[in-house]
């Protein structure tokens, strides 16, 4: 990343490469970026946790374990992948079909789609999400998963 660029502006370059990533919590470690990546600087912890709770109060952060030490950022919460592919399973008449968690992420027919190269721990969650409103269902196949969408 050039150094001269926007936070903003690397957090979009970023997007393609890394829709979600995990990280174990050390506070010295934890840097507010400036307008300059070249000038971090350290947050208290108290503000740390303050910005990890709102990310997980909006649906952006996930503990992986009790002691709040390990966490899952996402780009977009589960329920807005989820709204995504679910607009596109209704948009191109796919209702009622069976996919394979690899065809959604992978396949031919959502080359192009926002979901396309997601994570498999991140389609999970967001098939999880569908799962919940009736609008899929979360099958297991002969070597793998799948999902049948409503």
């Amino acid at each position: 990343m050039h150094p001269h660029n926007s936070y903003g502006e690397q957090l979009k370059k970023s997007k393609g490469e890394s829709l979600s990533s995990s990280s174990t919590f050390h506070p010295a470690k934890f840097f507010l970026l400036t307008g300059r990546v070249s000038t971090p600087r350290k947050l208290p912890v108290e503000s740390i946790q303050i910005v990890l709770e709102e990310l997980r109060k909006k649906g952006n952060l996930e503990w992986l374990d009790k002691n709040k030490s390990s966490f899952l950022i996402m780009w977009r919460r589960p329920e807005e992948w989820g709204k995504l592919i679910y607009q596109w399973v209704s948009r191109s008449g796919q209702n009622n079909s069976v996919f394979t968690l690899y065809e959604l992420t992978s396949g031919e027919d959502t080359e192009g789609e926002e979901f396309h190269g997601l994570d498999e721990a991140t389609l999970l969650r967001a098939l999880q999400a569908l799962q919940q409103e009736h609008k899929a269902e979360i099958i297991t196949l002969s070597d793998s998963r799948g999902v049948k969408f409503f």
